[in-house]
Parts: structure tokens; sequence; C-alpha cells
């Protein structure tokens, strides 16, 4: 959530800065809004100020009353102006709470490095690493490499559960597993992070706390019980929900976690966009990078946490390339993202593999995460950022479209040959 004290301070330039994404902030109602609540506000304080004289005037009125008839009146007159407290502040708390929902649907402000633009074909290319593959067959997709050997079955997904689900077996279940250890090995070894174990299900506080609620609730599966939880689209949302309420302490940060967790998403938006193979699947696994900074240190740290992601693909030798996405692909916390997409020989384009962003005190003004400031002594906002550090299944389908060979098996990458008992090639169940 932004800051209202700086909407309330320059409406119309945070509207302009919220025009890089293609958010219409409506200055006039949330000027409405404010003007509403702040005139509640006086009331209620005008209101409650004169209960409280009335009521040192009245205990005085009754031990001087020369007749009991005197004191009923008095007594009226003071319930009268708590009822009208009463329903001043309940009047209050309704147009705070007008005032907060509207907050709540107001995206991050872009950083002022997000290029403006309308869609992905606004991004701008940072860099590229790695040369495609020049096959000398014709290349086939993850998805006929899977019915080829049996190893990743879409019909059977389909069958125990629905569509967009998908079933992995032997050298695929295998190297899927491997994907996930070597890229959490890396990340605790070489990166510097620690490793958390997190609920796959989640209160509606952590989700909003994230940013997925309300705006998003439609692309969520929910419980359909008392308990209203749900499953988590990614594990952003309770790994930094660790920290929510907390003052982490100076000495510990930054803070670096690393979860590897299934991730579950109804892509309510996307129906009839990539629907074959494992593009986009209502239950697909990643490895999250999550980071709690000093405001001063974000900036730097998503520049690491981006180079963290791009390590994995170099050592899979994967060739990528990194996007800066524009203000109108940008996420709706994020203040400024990355993406980066890997080569798929079969599509002969890139894909995103990866997102990182920089969400500056977004997440942390709802979650209330905050550090003390040894110059000050006082309390403030953390920046929070994360990324993936990888998408599995999409790791997964670019290995064995980038490593295939003309019979339909697939080469081993040398990086997880250890994970996966020495073996260099995977092929058919036989």
């Amino acid at each position: 959530m932004l800051d209202i004290k700086l909407v309330r301070s320059d409406p119309k330039k945070v509207a302009a800065k919220l025009a890089v994404r293609g958010f219409v902030l409506d200055v006039e109602y949330f000027s409405s809004l404010e003007t509403y609540r702040r005139n509640l506000q006086d009331r209620s304080q005008t209101l409650q100020s004169e209960r409280n004289s009335y009521a040192k005037m009245m205990g005085k009125a009754i031990s001087q009353a020369k007749h009991p008839d005197d004191i009923p009146p008095l007594k009226a007159k003071g319930e009268e102006l708590k009822k009208a407290c009463i329903e001043a502040e309940v009047e209050l708390n309704r147009a705070n709470l007008r005032l907060k929902d509207y907050m709540s649907s107001i995206p991050n402000i872009p950083d002022d490095q997000v290029p403006a633009g309308g869609s992905e074909n606004d991004n701008l290319e940072i860099r590229r690493w790695g040369e495609p593959r020049d096959f000398s067959f014709e290349a086939k997709d993850h998805v006929d490499l899977g019915e080829l050997s049996g190893m990743l079955n879409f019909e059977v997904g389909s069958k125990i559960t629905g569509s967009r689900f998908a079933v992995m077996r032997a050298g695929i279940a295998n190297m899927h597993r491997a994907l996930i250890q070597f890229m959490l090995d890396t990340h605790l070894t070489e990166h510097g992070y620690e490793e958390v174990n997190v609920p796959y299900l989640v209160n509606k506080e952590s989700l909003y706390g994230t940013g997925q609620l309300p705006k998003f609730e439609d692309d969520l599966f929910k419980l359909q019980d008392e308990r209203e939880l749900y499953l988590i689209p990614t594990a952003e949302v309770p790994v930094t929900n660790i920290y929510r309420n907390e003052i982490i302490n100076i000495d510990d940060m930054p803070v670096k976690l690393t979860c590897h967790s299934p991730c579950f998403r109804s892509e309510a938006g996307s129906y009839g966009k990539d629907t074959r193979g494992m593009i986009r699947q209502h239950q697909f696994e990643k490895v999250e990078m999550v980071q709690f900074v000093k405001p001063s240190e974000s900036a730097e740290a998503l520049e690491s946490i981006t180079g963290h992601a791009e390590m994995l693909l170099k050592k899979l030798e994967l060739p990528y390339k990194t996007v800066l996405l524009c203000g109108g692909d940008i996420g709706f916390s994020a203040a400024c993202t990355y993406d980066i997409e890997v080569w798929l020989p079969s599509q002969k384009v890139y894909r995103e593999i990866s997102s990182c962003s920089n969400f500056r005190d977004f997440q942390s003004r709802r979650l209330k995460i905050r550090w003390r400031n040894p110059e000050t002594g006082k309390t403030e906002l953390v920046h929070t950022l994360n990324g993936s550090g990888l998408a599995v299944g999409r790791t997964l389908l670019a290995v064995m479209e980038n490593y295939q060979l003309e019979n339909g098996s697939i080469k081993v990458p040398k990086v997880l040959q250890g994970y996966m008992g020495g073996k260099t090639v995977i092929g058919s169940l036989k």
C-alpha cells in the first residue's frame, strides 16, 4: 500500500507517476474521501472535547444540586453527548474503511527507471547470455518429448484432476527433483540464503499483506469452509509473512530466505493462453528467493537477486535474456521488475522463467514489517524483494527442449548429473 501521506501531499504528482503503468488515480474521488474523513474526524474530536468538558461540569453540578429533580436532565444531556460521540466515531470508522479500501486498490508507484508502455512488447531488453543451439533435426516441444518417452503425461493428469495438470515419471520426475535440489543448494552455499519450509495454506491477512487480496482473489484457490484459507499462489506469500508485525534486528539484515513449494493458481484471466504443456499449469513448483533489506540497499538488492536467478541458468547452460518490465506489464505490488526469459527451441522464442521484483515499502506497510534505524532510534519500514529462483516446471521443459537428442532422449546437464546418480541421458520407461 502507498503511503497515504504521500498521496495527500500531492495527489496529482502521484497520479502522474501511476499513469506510467496505465493506472488512473481518481484524484477527485480520493480528495472527496479525504475531505469527508477529515470533517468527520474534526466533528468527532469536537464532540469528544465537549463531552469531556460537560462531564467535569456535570459532576460539579450534581454535587451542588439543590433538588433531586435537577439531576436527571443533567444526566440526560450527558447521555446525548455520549450517543453523539459514538455515532460520530462509527461514521469516522466507516469513512476510514472506505479510504483504506480505495488505497488498497492503488498499485505501487513505479521506479523512475521503469519505461512507459502498455504491454510486454514495450519491455526493455537489458542483456542476453548464451547462444541458442543449432539443431541438425527438427526440435520437438516438451509435450511431444514427454509422450515419446512416456515420462510426462498430461492425459493422466487430466484424468486424475482436470486440465492443466500433469504426471511425471522415471527420468523426468528424477530431473524435476534434481532441479529443485540444485537450485536450493546453489542459493544456500553460493548466494547466502537461509532455507525455510512454510505452510501451503494461508489466511486472508497474509494474502492482503503481499498484495494478492483484494485485487486478485479470482486467481486463487480457496477452501470452502469457515476458516477462509487459500492455497498459496507462490511461496512469496507465507515467507514474506514470517515477519508480519515484527521489528527485524538490524544485525540480522539483510534477511535472505529461500523456499521450495508447490504453487496453485486458477489462472482465471488466462483461459485459452498457453494451454499446451507445462507453461501455465494450475499446480507447479518453484524455488523462491525473498529478501528484507534497509531502504537504502533495495535497488542494489534487486540487481543481486536477479543475478542469483541468472546464475542458475548459466550453470544449466540455458540461453536467456533479461528484460526490464514496462509500466503496463509490471505487477500490482512491484516498483521495479526484471523478467528472465529462457530460450525454447520448439517455439523459437524466449519465455519467462523468473520474475525478480523490488516492492520497496509497499508490502511492508501492509504487513507492518520494520527495522530500527540506529541514526534516529525510530522504527522504519523495511523494503521487501522476491524472485523466482527458478520456476521448476519451466526450467524442466527448457532443459528437455534444449538438451534433446534426435531419438527423443534427453541429455542431462553436467550440473545435474551428480543429483541423478551420474546419469548422462534419460530416455524411455522401457
